[in-house]
């Protein structure tokens, strides 16, 4: 659904991204990186709110600046709020819609289910500038949805909530990307979205450093060993037998908990093929196992030192 073919955006000499080629399919897809990444940038182009410098961004197979054929398929929650504080949250809902051309009937419809789905029926006759911050992203999030949009753009939407509205909002947003539609949330909080996806873009000053599913770019990574931390009541016992392993680097154990094995390995298939073996014939007890690098923190630490 959406297509970037070296894509570039600079803002005199400062580069907003740099020569990015990707394509997002139907699904949920995170675009992930610290602040000043890209991210931004890189939404406003698929948005249609910045065209590129160079290259090109397709949505639907069409350029989507100024593309009022886009627009109407396309739902947008950005960062910013940017609300009209004096409207109430169905006023603002219900003028979104009316830009997105739904009208009578239909329209009220429409904003009453997404009013519904963001869990703001409460609040919806409420004037926006009493809102909190979670209000005010569900209210947001009501607005580029209400159109039902078969792209959707979301720029941090977890932002400010609490960890029911995060649950809440997380639960939404994937739901949504299971009826089909092309959904893309930016964040830089990487545990959040890996509990909605493995699906991601990494930027890094400007730059695509990473694509793909997080645990097959963790693979990719082979110069780095993969730790993988193991508590036991017989840790020196395990870690002997775990270093007749020509793919193990190395062991090592935990000062503050005595009982916890650090394995470095360069095979993790491998490892984890062998790993239940050695525990049946030792018989060891294993009361907590846990690997270190299977998360997208691990894989942007890895991606971007040096």
């Amino acid at each position: 659904m959406i297509s970037l073919r070296n894509a570039s955006r600079w803002y005199g000499q400062v580069i907003g991204i740099n020569d990015i080629t990707a394509d997002l399919p139907p699904g949920l897809t995170a675009l992930l990186g610290p602040n000043g990444a890209g991210k931004s940038t890189l939404i406003k182009l698929i948005t249609g709110i910045l065209r590129p410098t160079t290259g090109s961004v397709l949505v639907f197979g069409e350029r989507p600046f100024a593309n009022t054929k886009v627009y109407r398929r396309l739902g947008y929650c950005p960062e910013i709020d940017g609300l009209y504080e004096s409207m109430t949250g169905r006023e603002f809902v219900t003028a979104m819609a009316t830009v997105s051309g739904l009208k009578g009937a239909l329209l009220r419809k429409k904003v009453d289910e997404a009013i519904s789905l963001v869990g703001m029926e409460a609040a919806a006759s409420r004037v926006i500038g009493g809102y909190s911050k979670g209000m005010k992203q569900r209210i947001k999030l009501a607005q580029a949805i209400v159109h039902d949009p078969d792209v959707l753009v979301l720029d941090e939407p977890l932002s400010g909530l609490d960890p029911i509205g995060r649950r809440d909002m997380t639960n939404l947003i994937c739901s949504l990307a299971q009826q089909g539609k092309c959904i893309v949330v930016s964040s830089h909080i990487l545990h959040e979205v890996e509990q909605m996806t493995s699906n991601i873009l990494l930027l890094y000053r400007g730059r695509l450093l990473a694509s793909g599913d997080v645990y097959h770019i963790r693979s990719l990574i082979d110069k780095h060993p993969h730790r993988v931390q193991i508590e036991t009541s017989e840790p020196r016992l395990l870690a002997a037998e775990l270093m007749r392993f020509p793919h193990v680097v190395s062991v090592r154990f935990s000062d503050g908990s005595p009982n916890q094995v650090e394995v470095e390995t360069k095979n993790p298939e491998a490892f984890y093929s062998q790993l239940p073996d050695v525990v049946l014939e030792g018989d060891f007890e294993i009361t907590a196992f846990e690997s270190l690098d299977n998360n997208l923190e691990a894989v942007f630490r890895y991606l971007t030192e040096g």
